[in-house]
């Protein structure tokens, strides 16, 4: 009678686990839509409500606010991300540096990202925002960039003396100098902006950008620019 008492627990605390995690992806992917439709700045809570036919108490059991929410959306892109970069590692039939374009290019390529990189452009002119995404760019993401850059020192393909500066340099200014919220720039501008950023690379040996990737990069990053901006660039 316990056993079966005990089984009977597991199998609602499983259900309910399985609801759960079922209404958090459901809040997740709600508010991904809503905030590259709307603008996270313009999208509320209750804007999330009505979209899911759900109620406060439904959603603040599994998100405090909804900066937790953008939180959790920029967690998971992360993990993406990390996940490729351990499928790349791991991979024989490539060179480090065709790994490193085809890391940069999962993220120039990915609509969920460039979405969400969108909806959030606005919010990159609030300090604290700002300051956090700085302290990224300045850690985890070199620290990425720097794997596949020591790979490609001892496999030939990125015969740099200078590693370390190579990641820093592809993360902050791949993601500061090039995002168009800080220079706008219109289609021209932002290839030639590109083409500076692979000759500085090319100068110390790591020849990320090939043609193929500048030109890619140049169209993602180029759409990413409001409108306003592009007409005055």
């Amino acid at each position: 009678m316990l056993d079966g008492d005990m089984n009977e627990r597991q199998a609602i605390r499983m259900a309910h686990d399985m609801h759960s995690g079922d209404t958090e992806r459901r809040i997740l992917d709600s508010a991904r839509r809503l905030f590259a439709e709307k603008g996270y700045e313009k999208t509320s809570i209750q804007d999330i409500l009505n979209d899911l036919g759900l109620s406060k108490g439904g959603l603040y059991h599994h998100f405090k606010s909804k900066e937790a929410i953008l939180d959790r959306l920029n967690a998971d892109e992360w993990a993406v991300t990390a996940r490729l970069l351990d499928k790349l590692i791991e991979r024989k039939d490539m060179s480090a540096l065709e790994k490193l374009r085809a890391l940069i290019v999962s993220a120039v390529d990915a609509p969920d990202h460039l979405d969400l990189v969108r909806s959030q452009l606005a919010l990159l002119k609030d300090p604290a925002f700002f300051t956090a995404n700085m302290r990224f760019w300045s850690t985890r993401l070199p620290e990425s960039f720097r794997s596949l850059i020591d790979m490609g020192v001892q496999d030939g393909s990125i015969p740099t003396a200078y590693p370390e500066e190579a990641a820093q340099l592809l993360s902050l200014l791949g993601n500061y100098w090039l995002m168009p919220c800080f220079y706008p720039a219109d289609h021209a501008g932002m290839e030639h902006r590109i083409r500076c950023l692979a000759t500085m690379l090319d100068a110390i040996g790591a020849p990320v950008f090939d043609e193929t990737l500048i030109l890619r990069t140049t169209e993602e990053l180029t759409a990413l620019t409001p409108e306003e901006d592009t007409a005055s660039a």
